[in-house]
């Protein structure tokens, strides 16, 4: 079986395919990517005599097209602004399909995926993608579901690739319509840093005050579980406090509007500037604590009684400690090997469904935290009564 690893040259891709290269049996493994030095150094850095490399730029969508219909399976990681233009190719070819971020249009192809027998799971890393597993886990121990409160900690630099720069600006942006919360059966849009509350993160993270953000759990969620008698659902998250302060600052004063100004003549949007100088800069390429923390609160009913049920994770120490999750990589590596999970049980016919699948419809739970397990990333349950 052939794979084609859209993306494969960014920081996060490149540790789904990592993963791939270390567990699976595929026996082709192409990085596409219109970065061609980025994705040859990649290659040189995979070492294995399945990984090669062909040039894709998805713009060019006859030429991503005719490439993906030579493989079985896409592996998309991408950034959520092509997200739309790469399911649409992979839809096209009629090949099976699975991506990072599951924050763009995906579902409009549902139908072209099921007609050609083939599944797209948009949002398979950590958040969209293990939350919404650890919600279906949780969800699944109850009779009735009645709230839902996912959040995470996400520590890394605010700027470490372009990608990264893209996803920190789009979830705070002013004008997004997609900043969501259900209460009593219908969305409710919320402007950036709403709702603000404590979370209790697994060590070394600690206590952080999350906002609201815009990721698709909030509406699969209310879909893949509309029998359950949800009433509330809120998704939070929050970065390093220097980057919250940062994002704060830059709403405060308007800048995340990206308006228009004029620089000895030439016109640039205010944060196109701001994040192009985030990339290049020390500041916005480092951080002073590395990794990922989920935690995911569900209460619902049991026999009558109510429940509350907790699901966090661990991963290996950015400390240098243990080879393989230093600094960056105890970030990249948490939000890709999810990927690279979910792209392998495709493979094998671990999702017997077909079109566009949220994640929790897609894969069976215990079956991922066993696969996480294997790699150092363990899930915590606790049950506590209310």
């Amino acid at each position: 079986m052939k794979i084609l690893c859209l993306g494969g040259a960014g920081k996060i891709c490149r540790e789904a395919v990592y993963d791939l290269v270390e567990t699976s049996d595929f026996e082709k493994i192409t990085i596409a990517d219109s970065n061609q030095s980025e994705a040859e150094r990649v290659v040189e850095w995979l070492d294995d005599s399945r990984v090669d490399f062909i040039r894709v730029d998805i713009n060019d969508a006859e030429h991503a097209v005719d490439t993906m219909r030579g493989y079985n399976l896409v592996m998309d990681g991408t950034p959520i602004s092509v997200n739309r233009k790469s399911a649409a190719c992979i839809a096209t070819a009629g090949v099976h399909g699975i991506n990072l971020n599951g924050m763009s249009k995906e579902w409009e192809f549902d139908a072209q995926f099921k007609e050609k027998a083939k599944i797209c799971v948009p949002g398979f890393g950590m958040t969209p993608g293990i939350t919404n597993l650890m919600t279906k886990y949780a969800a699944d121990q109850l009779e009735t579901v009645e709230e839902i409160y996912i959040s995470h900690g996400a520590f890394r630099p605010i700027a470490f690739s372009p990608a990264i720069a893209e996803t920190t600006m789009v979830e705070y942006d002013p004008h997004l319509d997609s900043r969501l919360v259900y209460e009593d059966g219908q969305f409710v849009q919320v402007p950036p840093f709403a709702r603000p509350k404590m979370i209790d993160l697994p060590a070394p993270y600690g206590s952080h005050l999350q906002y609201i953000i815009p990721h698709p759990e909030t509406k699969t969620l209310v879909q893949s579980m509309a029998d359950r008698g949800i009433r509330r659902i809120e998704v939070r998250g929050t970065w390093p406090p220097p980057n919250m302060q940062l994002l704060r600052a830059l709403y405060d004063w308007g800048f995340l509007r990206n308006d228009q100004i004029k620089i000895k003549g030439t016109q640039i949007g205010i944060m196109d500037a701001i994040s192009e100088y985030l990339i290049q800069s020390v500041e916005g390429s480092q951080t002073e604590l590395y990794g990922y923390a989920l935690h995911v609160e569900v209460i619902g009913k049991k026999q009558g009684k109510s429940r509350q049920h907790i699901l966090t994770h661990t991963h290996p120490p950015a400390d240098g400690s243990v080879e393989g999750w230093e600094d960056l990589r105890a970030y990249t590596r948490c939000v890709g090997i999810p990927l690279s999970i979910g792209t392998q049980l495709i493979a094998k016919g671990g999702s017997k469904a077909t079109g566009t699948v949220f994640p929790e419809l897609a894969f069976d739970p215990q079956e991922v935290f066993q696969e996480l397990k294997k790699r150092r990333i363990l899930v915590h349950h606790s049950v506590s009564s209310l």
